[in-house]
Protein backbone atom coordinates (compact mmCIF):
# COMPACT_ATOMS: atom_id res chain seq x y z
CA UNK A 1 0.00 0.00 0.00
CA UNK A 2 1.36 3.40 -0.93
CA UNK A 3 2.37 5.64 1.96
CA UNK A 4 1.41 9.30 1.67
CA UNK A 5 3.62 12.12 2.90
CA UNK A 6 1.72 12.60 6.17
CA UNK A 7 1.81 8.89 7.00
CA UNK A 8 5.50 8.73 6.14
CA UNK A 9 6.29 11.75 8.36
CA UNK A 10 4.39 10.23 11.26
CA UNK A 11 6.23 6.94 10.83
CA UNK A 12 9.58 8.73 10.84
CA UNK A 13 8.71 10.67 14.02
CA UNK A 14 7.48 7.56 15.82
CA UNK A 15 10.48 5.57 14.66
CA UNK A 16 12.89 8.25 15.80
CA UNK A 17 11.18 8.51 19.20
CA UNK A 18 11.41 4.73 19.58
CA UNK A 19 15.12 4.81 18.85
CA UNK A 20 15.63 7.60 21.41
CA UNK A 21 13.65 5.73 24.07
CA UNK A 22 15.50 2.50 23.35
CA UNK A 23 18.87 4.24 23.47
CA UNK A 24 18.00 5.84 26.80
CA UNK A 25 16.75 2.54 28.21
CA UNK A 26 19.96 0.77 27.15
CA UNK A 27 22.09 3.49 28.75
CA UNK A 28 20.13 3.44 31.99
CA UNK A 29 20.01 -0.34 32.30
CA UNK A 30 23.65 -0.96 31.44
CA UNK A 31 26.04 -2.14 34.15
CA UNK A 32 26.63 0.68 36.66
CA UNK A 33 29.99 2.44 36.69
CA UNK A 34 32.00 1.25 39.67
CA UNK A 35 31.99 3.97 42.32
CA UNK A 36 33.51 4.25 45.79
CA UNK A 37 31.96 7.58 46.71
CA UNK A 38 28.42 8.11 48.01
CA UNK A 39 26.84 11.49 48.73
CA UNK A 40 23.59 11.39 50.70
CA UNK A 41 21.02 14.17 51.05
CA UNK A 42 18.20 14.32 53.59
CA UNK A 43 14.71 15.72 53.21
CA UNK A 44 12.23 17.62 55.35
CA UNK A 45 11.76 16.96 59.08
CA UNK A 46 15.29 15.50 59.36
CA UNK A 47 19.01 16.20 59.24
CA UNK A 48 22.10 14.38 57.96
CA UNK A 49 22.14 12.01 60.93
CA UNK A 50 19.17 10.12 59.49
CA UNK A 51 21.66 8.33 57.21
CA UNK A 52 23.83 6.94 60.03
CA UNK A 53 22.54 3.35 59.81
CA UNK A 54 23.06 3.26 56.05
CA UNK A 55 26.47 4.95 56.26
CA UNK A 56 27.74 2.36 58.76
CA UNK A 57 26.88 -0.44 56.35
CA UNK A 58 28.39 1.33 53.34
CA UNK A 59 31.60 2.14 55.21
CA UNK A 60 31.91 -1.52 56.17
CA UNK A 61 32.02 -2.21 52.42
CA UNK A 62 34.80 0.32 51.92
CA UNK A 63 32.62 3.13 50.58
CA UNK A 64 33.52 6.78 51.11
CA UNK A 65 30.33 8.46 52.41
CA UNK A 66 29.34 12.08 52.95
CA UNK A 67 25.97 13.16 54.35
CA UNK A 68 25.11 16.71 53.34
CA UNK A 69 23.41 19.01 55.82
CA UNK A 70 20.57 20.35 53.68
CA UNK A 71 19.89 23.97 54.73
CA UNK A 72 16.13 23.51 54.02
CA UNK A 73 15.89 27.14 52.95
CA UNK A 74 15.47 27.26 49.17
CA UNK A 75 15.99 24.67 46.46
CA UNK A 76 18.92 26.57 44.85
CA UNK A 77 20.70 26.82 48.23
CA UNK A 78 20.11 23.12 48.90
CA UNK A 79 21.46 22.23 45.45
CA UNK A 80 24.51 24.43 46.06
CA UNK A 81 25.22 22.61 49.33
CA UNK A 82 25.19 19.25 47.54
CA UNK A 83 27.18 20.52 44.56
CA UNK A 84 29.97 21.73 46.86
CA UNK A 85 30.27 18.20 48.23
CA UNK A 86 30.15 16.65 44.76
CA UNK A 87 32.98 18.96 43.69
CA UNK A 88 35.17 17.42 46.41
CA UNK A 89 34.71 13.82 45.29
CA UNK A 90 37.71 12.14 43.65
CA UNK A 91 35.88 9.84 41.24
CA UNK A 92 32.51 8.36 40.24
CA UNK A 93 29.89 9.12 42.88
CA UNK A 94 26.45 7.77 43.66
CA UNK A 95 24.08 10.58 44.64
CA UNK A 96 21.32 9.50 47.03
CA UNK A 97 18.27 11.44 48.15
CA UNK A 98 15.47 10.76 50.62
CA UNK A 99 12.05 12.38 50.48
CA UNK A 100 12.20 16.06 49.43
CA UNK A 101 15.89 15.76 48.55
CA UNK A 102 14.88 13.80 45.46
CA UNK A 103 14.42 17.32 44.08
CA UNK A 104 18.09 17.98 44.81
CA UNK A 105 19.20 14.68 43.25
CA UNK A 106 17.15 15.46 40.14
CA UNK A 107 18.71 18.92 39.80
CA UNK A 108 22.29 18.37 40.98
CA UNK A 109 22.59 14.86 39.53
CA UNK A 110 23.76 16.24 36.17
CA UNK A 111 27.11 16.95 37.86
CA UNK A 112 29.84 15.14 35.87
CA UNK A 113 31.04 13.26 38.95
CA UNK A 114 27.65 11.58 39.48
CA UNK A 115 27.57 8.06 38.04
CA UNK A 116 24.16 6.97 39.34
CA UNK A 117 21.15 8.27 41.25
CA UNK A 118 19.29 6.61 44.11
CA UNK A 119 15.87 7.82 45.25
CA UNK A 120 14.61 6.62 48.63
CA UNK A 121 10.86 7.31 48.94
CA UNK A 122 11.78 10.53 47.18
CA UNK A 123 10.37 13.20 44.92
CA UNK A 124 11.48 12.81 41.31
CA UNK A 125 10.02 15.59 39.17
CA UNK A 126 10.74 16.20 35.52
CA UNK A 127 12.52 19.39 34.52
CA UNK A 128 10.25 22.38 35.19
CA UNK A 129 7.46 20.18 36.53
CA UNK A 130 5.33 21.44 39.41
CA UNK A 131 5.70 18.62 41.91
CA UNK A 132 2.79 19.86 44.04
CA UNK A 133 0.45 19.63 41.05
CA UNK A 134 1.78 16.14 40.25
CA UNK A 135 1.28 14.99 43.85
CA UNK A 136 -2.33 16.21 43.83
CA UNK A 137 -3.18 13.61 41.18
CA UNK A 138 -2.91 11.04 44.00
CA UNK A 139 -4.69 10.93 47.38
CA UNK A 140 -3.01 13.20 49.93
CA UNK A 141 -0.84 11.30 52.42
CA UNK A 142 -1.81 11.65 56.10
CA UNK A 143 1.41 13.46 57.10
CA UNK A 144 0.38 16.51 55.04
CA UNK A 145 -2.26 17.36 57.65
CA UNK A 146 0.39 17.33 60.38
CA UNK A 147 2.54 20.17 59.02
CA UNK A 148 2.38 23.35 61.11
CA UNK A 149 4.07 26.69 60.55
CA UNK A 150 5.70 29.21 62.84
CA UNK A 151 5.90 32.15 60.49
CA UNK A 152 7.88 30.92 57.48
CA UNK A 153 9.19 27.81 59.21
CA UNK A 154 7.36 24.50 58.89
CA UNK A 155 7.63 21.27 60.84
CA UNK A 156 5.63 18.15 61.72
CA UNK A 157 3.68 17.92 64.96
CA UNK A 158 4.91 15.24 67.33
CA UNK A 159 1.83 13.10 66.74
CA UNK A 160 2.23 13.26 62.95
CA UNK A 161 5.97 12.62 63.17
CA UNK A 162 5.53 9.48 65.27
CA UNK A 163 2.53 8.12 63.38
CA UNK A 164 2.93 9.29 59.76
CA UNK A 165 6.66 9.88 59.29
CA UNK A 166 8.39 7.30 61.48
CA UNK A 167 5.54 4.87 62.05
CA UNK A 168 7.53 1.64 61.93
CA UNK A 169 10.38 2.75 64.20
CA UNK A 170 10.58 1.96 67.91
CA UNK A 171 8.90 4.85 69.75
CA UNK A 172 12.09 5.72 71.63
CA UNK A 173 14.03 6.09 68.38
CA UNK A 174 11.22 8.04 66.73
CA UNK A 175 11.05 10.50 69.64
CA UNK A 176 14.81 11.04 69.42
CA UNK A 177 14.48 11.85 65.72
CA UNK A 178 11.59 14.20 66.44
CA UNK A 179 13.78 16.07 68.94
CA UNK A 180 16.35 16.87 66.21
CA UNK A 181 13.77 17.70 63.54
CA UNK A 182 15.03 20.60 61.41
CA UNK A 183 12.34 23.12 60.37
CA UNK A 184 12.07 24.00 56.67
CA UNK A 185 11.35 27.34 55.04
CA UNK A 186 8.18 27.86 52.98
CA UNK A 187 10.33 29.10 50.08
CA UNK A 188 11.84 25.62 49.77
CA UNK A 189 8.53 24.18 48.60
CA UNK A 190 8.22 26.72 45.78
CA UNK A 191 11.34 25.54 43.99
CA UNK A 192 11.22 23.78 40.61
CA UNK A 193 13.97 21.76 39.02
CA UNK A 194 15.50 22.93 35.75
CA UNK A 195 17.21 19.58 35.12
CA UNK A 196 16.00 15.99 35.20
CA UNK A 197 19.19 14.05 35.82
CA UNK A 198 17.29 10.76 35.79
CA UNK A 199 16.80 11.20 32.04
CA UNK A 200 20.52 10.64 31.44
CA UNK A 201 21.87 8.85 34.53
CA UNK A 202 21.23 5.27 35.73
CA UNK A 203 18.53 5.56 38.38
CA UNK A 204 17.42 3.40 41.29
CA UNK A 205 14.31 3.79 43.44
CA UNK A 206 13.24 2.33 46.80
CA UNK A 207 9.46 2.55 47.22
CA UNK A 208 8.13 2.57 50.79
CA UNK A 209 4.91 0.59 50.56
CA UNK A 210 3.53 1.74 53.94
CA UNK A 211 4.46 5.38 53.41
CA UNK A 212 2.16 8.00 54.97
CA UNK A 213 4.30 10.98 53.88
CA UNK A 214 4.58 10.44 50.09
CA UNK A 215 1.87 8.34 48.47
CA UNK A 216 3.36 4.93 47.53
CA UNK A 217 1.53 4.91 44.20
CA UNK A 218 3.05 8.30 43.36
CA UNK A 219 6.45 6.80 44.19
CA UNK A 220 5.74 3.89 41.84
CA UNK A 221 4.69 6.29 39.08
CA UNK A 222 7.88 8.33 39.37
CA UNK A 223 10.06 5.21 39.50
CA UNK A 224 8.39 3.74 36.43
CA UNK A 225 8.60 7.02 34.52
CA UNK A 226 12.36 7.21 35.05
CA UNK A 227 12.77 3.51 34.18
CA UNK A 228 14.52 3.05 37.52
CA UNK A 229 15.71 -0.23 38.93
CA UNK A 230 13.06 -0.43 41.65
CA UNK A 231 12.67 -2.27 44.92
CA UNK A 232 9.69 -2.16 47.27
CA UNK A 233 10.24 -2.07 51.02
CA UNK A 234 7.44 -2.69 53.51
CA UNK A 235 8.27 0.43 55.44
CA UNK A 236 7.23 3.84 56.66
CA UNK A 237 8.72 6.92 55.04
CA UNK A 238 11.94 6.26 56.98
CA UNK A 239 13.04 3.08 55.23
CA UNK A 240 16.64 4.31 55.43
CA UNK A 241 16.37 3.81 59.21
CA UNK A 242 13.93 0.91 59.57
CA UNK A 243 15.40 -1.09 56.63
CA UNK A 244 19.03 0.03 56.28
CA UNK A 245 20.16 -3.33 54.83
CA UNK A 246 17.81 -3.02 51.85
CA UNK A 247 18.64 0.64 51.26
CA UNK A 248 22.41 0.20 51.55
CA UNK A 249 22.13 -2.84 49.26
CA UNK A 250 20.41 -0.76 46.58
CA UNK A 251 23.08 1.95 46.89
CA UNK A 252 25.84 -0.65 46.53
CA UNK A 253 24.11 -1.98 43.42
CA UNK A 254 24.02 1.55 41.99
CA UNK A 255 27.74 1.79 42.74
CA UNK A 256 28.47 -1.43 40.89
CA UNK A 257 29.55 -3.08 44.14
CA UNK A 258 28.46 -6.35 45.74
CA UNK A 259 26.16 -6.06 48.76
Amino acid sequence: MAMNRRTFSTAVIVGTASVLVSTRAIAIRSAPVKARNVVLAHGLFADGSCWLDVIARLQAKGMNCTAVQNPLTTLPEAVTAVTRVLDRQDGPTVLVGHSFSGMIVTEAGVHPTVSALVYVAARAPDAGEDYTTLAKTYPAPPASAGIVFDGDEGRLTEAAFLRDFAGDLPEERARTLYAVQEPFHKALLAGKTTNAAWRSKPSFYAVSTQDRTINPDLQRFMAKRMEARTIEVKSSHLSLISHPDEISGLILEAAGQSA
